[in-house]
């Protein structure tokens, strides 16, 4: 397993951290750790997520249209 430290991190958001992982009963540690999961390994298109939840194994049939390209995800880097 791989070591990440966070330094220069304002107090604002230490606080808000510390109040999540307190409102879901973890450690700031595995709370940061459950956002950085989410942020990293999320699905790069949304109807994986339906398959996922939603598809042949779970009893739904889904019908993806050919004819809908994926969508893009935001580029908040502009």
């Amino acid at each position: 397993m791989a070591n990440l430290s966070v330094r220069n991190l304002d107090s604002k958001a230490y606080k808000q951290l510390r109040i999540l992982a307190a409102k879901h009963g973890i450690s700031m540690e595995e709370e940061a750790r459950r956002i950085i999961y989410q942020a990293v390994l999320a699905p790069e298109r949304i109807s994986q997520i339906f398959t996922e939840n939603f598809g042949s194994k779970n009893g739904v049939d889904l019908i993806l249209s050919d004819r809908r390209k994926p969508h893009e995800p935001m580029d908040f880097n502009e």
